[in-house]
């Protein structure tokens, strides 16, 4: 069998989600997801050069040339890795149906059948803890048992502290106010009023803040029992993560803007994280993801896993996590795309009940609704052509 055809489709949902499709010579094909951003589908359909002809099972192979091949585009990380890591989804899926078995078994079996689930929140409608109570329980109505809230989102700040949201672009780890620390925490408050403590909350500061503000904000979130604090400070400096981690009262966990495992290594071996987490269909793709946290097991750090997919890069997501043996929680950021669940077929809504249970079909176990796909069909973006 060989490869014959590398085809994109960017899905609109509330990112654009950039789907993989590898075609073959005996009619199999198989189905990916790149993360998002720009020039991303563009490098993924340059790789057909280096893919047309190969034999689709020689994943690690392919992937060592897709990394290689496209080094003068920067490939250790940025755009061109996230290319390559939903062309290597997608040819774990074409793998799983060539051998007619699930993913999870091809990365080595499973520790668990289903994975568990944490819903990004985002923010209240309003700066109030009543509002952030109101958009938790609305979660947890969903049936999620975990929860995240971005607490540096710049629309939370704006009438009270007449922060512009253009500030949002002008730079990382502006100082904390008192007051704006006593927001925050108010608003934390409010969440841990309206869904107590048996649901697991954890908090996102996209890299926003100096480690002696990210101790504080720790200091003062610690009562409220987080699951985890995330990305407190700019990913750039793991000297600097690992000061206030080692200082925290509350898990911090990092990890989604670094790419392969040379990547995250440091990050891992100086123990700069509690929980370390990776974007799967960002940083190298599954098999890659597999080996960071085989390394991580090593020094007893769990692994959560970053993602804002559409339904076929999260079960991808899925069928790795469900191999590593320090996997902890996946996340799902598309509580308000309505069709989310609708773009595949194969079986009932993939999230019930704050989980995903594993299918036992061969590759990825589902399809994607070609009708769904086409009427949500990304501007600019051809379906597969």
């Amino acid at each position: 069998m060989k490869i014959t055809d590398v085809k994109t489709a960017t899905i609109q949902g509330n990112f654009g989600w950039i789907l993989v499709r590898i075609t073959t010579d005996e009619g199999i094909t198989g189905l990916g997801e790149c993360y998002w951003g720009a020039g991303v589908e563009t490098l993924a359909r340059s790789l057909k050069g280096l893919l047309v002809d190969e034999d689709p099972q020689n994943i690690d192979w392919l992937y060592h040339k897709m990394i290689r091949g496209m080094s003068g585009a920067g490939s250790t990380g940025g755009a061109t890795v996230s290319a390559i890591s939903g062309v290597e989804l997608a040819l774990w899926d074409l793998k799983g149906k060539i051998l007619n078995t699930p993913i999870y078994n091809l990365m080595g079996g499973k520790f668990r059948d289903r994975i568990k689930i944490y819903a990004d929140c985002g923010h209240g409608d309003e700066p109030t803890p009543a509002s952030w109570g109101e958009r938790a329980k609305a979660a947890v109505a969903r049936g999620f048992n975990a929860i995240k809230f971005d607490i540096d989102n710049p629309k939370s700040f704006v009438d009270p502290y007449h922060i512009s949201k253009s500030g949002w672009f002008e730079g990382n780890t502006k100082p904390v106010s008192n007051t704006e620390l006593d927001l925050m925490t108010s608003l934390l408050g409010g969440v841990r009023e309206a869904i107590g403590y048996d649901v697991d909350l954890t908090v996102d500061c996209h890299w926003g803040y100096t480690p002696r503000d990210a101790i504080r904000m720790a200091e003062a979130f610690a009562p409220y029992r987080l699951y985890w604090l995330e990305d407190p400070t700019p990913p750039d400096n793991i000297e600097a993560l690992k000061k206030v981690t080692d200082r925290s009262p509350v898990p911090i966990c990092s990890g989604e803007n670094h790419y392969t495992r040379h990547g995250l290594r440091e990050m891992i071996v100086t123990q700069a994280v509690d929980i370390l987490q990776p974007d799967v269909p960002k940083m190298g793709g599954l098999l890659e993801a597999k080996k960071v946290a085989d390394i991580a097991e090593i020094y007893y750090i769990p692994v959560a896993i970053h993602n804002v997919c559409s339904p076929i890069g999260t079960l991808a997501c899925c069928h790795v996590a469900a191999a590593m043996s320090n996997f902890t929680i996946l996340e799902f950021h598309a509580q308000d795309v309505e069709w989310w669940n609708d773009l595949v077929v194969g079986q009932g809504p993939l999230i019930q009940d704050g989980y995903i249970t594993l299918p036992d079909k061969p590759g990825l176990g589902i399809e994607l609704n070609e009708r769904v796909a086409r009427a949500h069909l990304a501007k600019g973006s051809t379906f597969f052509e």
